[in-house]
């Protein structure tokens, strides 16, 4: 099992050497690579070896292939189901943006409570009431939970999740979202709030007048 971080990296890696291939570039050295990510070189060879990918080529890494060998790490052999529980803009957002960006993972469901959403299409999503989420996720193979509904409907929907087959979750709300003990669920925290206060702070004007 990689560390998080290193997961995270290869991440940023892929998506900046896809968009490298698709302005032509077919080799890349890691200081090049480490320079776009605010990182060294040694980093970036260090995560490489970490999985297995190596190059004695002296043009430096070739970028598809690249790309192909840190796939072929963070991807799983088949197509991950998303489901989203609380559709709102910020959840439509992500959802118009994020489809069709991974071969490997599609946000397939959504889930609300609000009656004027059920039933309909939300950036070509169909929105399923709560209730039905365990049911869904089943049917749809969906292993992945997107939370992006008010932090004070965390606690109602525990519950519901830990009743799914869902095995991860990414929690947008500003309340940590705690599995029931026992559980084996992976959860990833996201607080936009702590985040937006953490770059203030960083660019503050300390200056008293």
């Amino acid at each position: 099992m990689l560390p998080e971080r290193t997961v995270e990296r290869l991440s940023e890696y892929r998506r900046t050497l896809l968009r490298k291939l698709s302005e032509g570039t077919t080799h890349i050295h890691s200081h090049s690579l480490a320079s776009m990510h605010g990182i060294t070189a040694v980093q970036v060879r260090r995560d490489l070896m970490l999985i297995g990918f190596s190059s004695d080529n002296k043009k430096g890494y070739n970028v598809s292939e690249l790309i192909d060998f840190i796939s072929s790490i963070l991807d799983s052999q088949s197509v991950i189901g998303v489901a989203v529980v609380g559709m709102g803009r910020l959840a439509t957002a992500i959802t118009s943006y994020f489809n069709g960006k991974r071969s490997k993972m599609r946000i397939v469901a959504a889930f609300d409570n609000d009656p004027d959403k059920i039933g309909r299409e939300i950036a070509s999503i169909p929105v399923y009431p709560i209730d039905e989420f365990a049911e869904q996720c089943k049917r749809l193979s969906v292993r992945i939970a997107l939370l992006t509904l008010p932090a004070k409907a965390i606690d109602g929907i525990r519950h519901i999740i830990d009743a799914s087959p869902v095995e991860g979750v990414l929690n947008f709300t500003s309340k940590p979202f705690t599995p029931a003990e026992g559980s084996d669920i992976y959860v990833e925290d996201y607080d936009i709030i702590t985040l937006l206060e953490k770059v203030a702070y960083f660019i503050k004007d300390d200056d008293i007048s």
